[in-house]
């Protein structure tokens, strides 16, 4: 099943339209995130998209935040809810792991709220001590 589809980190391919609706519309950490706000995020970032062979559409994407050196925060996952339940969020995260591996980093961070075990089965785990990490903003 994961053999129809195809990922892809060349900006070119990502229909930031399609991309704007699914993060403001259908995720709980961004309702109402601005198409200049979420634009203004993807030039900024390194994209990832997942797209069906056959018909070239997009059906998932993925945003990292990294120095390309150190660290990378994965963010912005979200799969299509048409195409959810075919191991697509796993092969996609799978497939951003596999692309940052080349840069030596450090550590890759995410958060997430219901997807867990998508991304414990790709390798990521609690953090260890979490109460050594702060955020400043909006939580």
């Amino acid at each position: 099943m994961i053999d129809d589809y195809e990922f892809s980190s060349d900006p070119a391919r990502l229909d930031g339209a399609l991309i704007h609706h699914w993060i403001s519309t259908d995720t709980y950490w961004a309702v109402g995130r601005s198409r200049e706000k979420q634009d203004s995020a993807m030039a900024g970032s390194l994209n990832f998209g997942a797209y069906e062979k056959a018909s070239g559409a997009q059906v998932a994407y993925a945003r990292v935040v990294t120095d390309r050196a150190t660290f990378a925060w994965l963010c912005d996952v979200y799969v299509d809810r048409r195409a959810r339940g075919k191991g697509l969020g796993t092969a996609l995260v799978t497939s951003v792991r596999d692309h940052l591996a080349p840069f030596g980093l450090n550590r890759i961070l995410l958060s997430t709220g219901d997807a867990h075990g998508v991304y414990e089965k790709v390798g990521f785990q609690p953090l260890e001590i979490p109460g050594n990490w702060m955020a400043y903003g909006r939580l």
